[in-house]
């Protein structure tokens, strides 16, 4: 018997080999997205069987759980994928609902871009008051007109003068109608307007229309619409 010649199917000769280092490009490396990786998941498998220690194998439940794993996130990857088409589908549909919206007016709250020119409003006032007022305040909160209108709702104007009966500076501002009653102040209501609305735009899956001014608002936010006046 030739003594140099050695088995090569010993169990000490194996786990030598085991034990040593594998090359960076016998590794399998995840490539980015779970949708197409199973086969990356199996060439992984693969070589964790090649290297495992024969003295110490990998139960095959661990492989079930790995197996199961992979599968979850998988399915969970695919959900998502499935959901934002699915969100950008209803979007789109939700955009072309509203593309008729353009160049109407649309009645909501929010500031007042004020110029120099009275503003036309919609003020609610409640039914117990015997008096009612426009507060406006600028964009730090601080109070800058005071105007009173008629104890009803309905159609007002906004002057917009300071207490010197000088217009405002221009800029934005947000009109409140308080209720009084008896002096005291009974209710608070945003008041209303009527803008035009110059453009609608799906992003980050929501629509939003653009008014004139620049202001976004959510469709959601639309309390009636009007032909824009000519």
């Amino acid at each position: 018997m030739d003594v140099t010649t050695i088995p090569p199917a010993t169990g000490l000769g194996r786990a030598a080999a085991a034990a040593a280092p594998v090359p960076d490009a016998a590794i399998a490396r995840p490539a980015p997205g779970f949708s197409s990786d199973f086969e990356t998941f199996l060439k992984m498998l693969t070589t964790q069987l090649r290297n495992q220690d024969p003295l110490n194998p990998i139960e095959s439940s661990d492989f079930a759980v790995q197996l199961a794993t992979f599968s979850t996130v998988e399915q969970q990857v695919l959900t998502n994928d499935l959901l934002a088409d699915l969100g950008a589908r209803l979007g789109a549909q939700g955009l072309s609902q509203v593309s008729g919206w353009i160049g109407m007016e649309a009645l909501s709250t929010g500031p007042v871009a004020f110029s120099g020119q009275p503003v036309s409003l919609i003020a609610t006032v409640d039914s117990q008051a015997d008096a009612a007022e426009i507060v406006a305040t600028d964009a730090r909160g601080i109070i800058v007109n005071r105007q009173a209108i008629p104890a009803r709702s309905g159609p007002v104007v906004w002057s917009g003068l300071d207490s010197a009966g000088f217009p405002l500076a221009s800029a934005e501002y947000t009109l409140t109608v308080h209720s009084l009653a008896g002096q005291e102040t009974i209710a608070r209501h945003s008041a209303t307007f009527y803008r035009q609305i110059a453009e609608a735009q799906f992003e980050a899956g929501e629509t939003a229309l653009i008014l004139e001014n620049g202001e976004r608002i959510a469709p959601a936010q639309v309390l009636g619409l009007r032909s824009a006046a000519r």
